[in-house]
């Protein structure tokens, strides 16, 4: 697997990662119904719906260690908790593996309309993960999904940054990073400066160059360490369009379908992995150090592991070049 650093954290990190909101889910389609919008189908922190497996999602992240993704991003939204559980539990029936990994999680959200950035309440996430994760000390927390949410609250020494601040003077956390859903939520957080990294979702891939905007100048600038969410496109950009799959959030043109399938016959000429080219595309910018696709299964996250070490040579980004396009995509934000 090749590694880049971090940005400023110095940590190297592996260009792929796993991303684990989806970890242990059987069905694609499954896993597009776990986040549902209608709060009547909450209770507490957990879903009702969930599909998440803890025996499948166990399996998916000792798979991904193995096979040499050793970043795992997670959070208490994930699964409603489960993501997380599943992870401590991963990792404590493999301490040869977890003495390998890097995980990272989130704060501030713990249910997808249970919102929470004052001082107290991050310190009570981050208690919690602790206990579900079976970690002391994390490299990176991240600011979670702060959209609609006034940034001096979220910034203040009363509010998330403050209490952040406070556990890195004692030792619970080394870094601290900004991870929003939106980018245009994200651009300005990370034009502060405050921040060594953050998961930028929706924003950058072979079909979405919005970060190119505002959110890439700005960790240049502050050597900002950037995480790409979603660099597959929900996995259009692994499998090529796939008639009868719910891609989440996604309304693909046929035009942007059409032309998937001219990327797709590119990397079929060249023999390389079309989630190859998609991954390491993103992690070509000297300020992206990894990406974290989320794999549900022990058979894709292998998949997306070995995409990390496929040697790409520079005729392919040459003629892949022109057809690196931004298509409105129907990001449901």
């Amino acid at each position: 697997m090749k590694t880049k650093i971090l940005g400023r954290t110095g940590l190297e990190v592996p260009i792929v990662g796993l991303g684990a909101a989806f970890i242990g889910i059987p069905t694609a389609n499954q896993a597009a119904e776990e986040y549902p919008e209608d709060p009547n189908n909450l209770r507490g922190d957990e879903f009702l719906t969930s599909y998440m497996e803890e025996d499948l999602g166990m399996r998916t992240i000792h798979a991904a260690i193995e096979a040499g993704s050793t970043l795992i991003d997670t959070a208490p939204l994930y699964g409603g908790t489960r993501s997380e559980t599943t992870v401590g539990q991963a990792l404590r029936a493999r301490p040869d593996l977890a003495a390998k990994c890097t995980v990272t999680t989130k704060v501030g959200q713990i249910t997808m309309d249970a919102k929470d950035y004052s001082f107290d309440a991050i310190l009570r996430d981050v208690e919690a993960s602790q206990e579900r994760l079976g970690i002391e000390q994390f490299d990176v927390l991240y600011i979670h999904d702060p959209m609609d949410i006034p940034m001096e609250q979220v910034m203040g020494q009363d509010g998330a940054l403050g209490a952040l601040r406070k556990l890195q003077k004692q030792g619970t956390v080394r870094f601290v990073g900004a991870a929003a859903n939106d980018p245009h939520t994200n651009a300005p957080y990370i034009e502060t400066g405050e921040f060594d990294a953050a998961v930028l979702p929706e924003a950058w891939s072979l079909l979405n160059q919005l970060a190119a905007e505002r959110i890439l100048p700005a960790a240049e600038k502050h050597n900002v360490g950037i995480v790409v969410a979603t660099p597959l496109e929900r996995g259009l950009l692994a499998t090529g369009p796939i008639a009868d799959i719910n891609y989440l959030a996604r309304n693909f043109s046929q035009a942007c379908l059409d032309h998937v399938s001219k990327i797709q016959t590119l990397c079929g000429d060249y023999n390389i992995p079309m989630v190859a080219a998609s991954l390491q595309w993103c992690t070509r910018h000297p300020q992206v150090a990894s990406t974290i696709p989320g794999a549900r299964t022990p058979a894709e996250a292998m998949e997306n592991a070995k995409a990390g070490a496929v040697e790409i040579p520079d005729d392919f980004w040459d003629d892949l070049a022109p057809l690196v396009r931004h298509f409105e995509i129907g990001v449901d934000r």
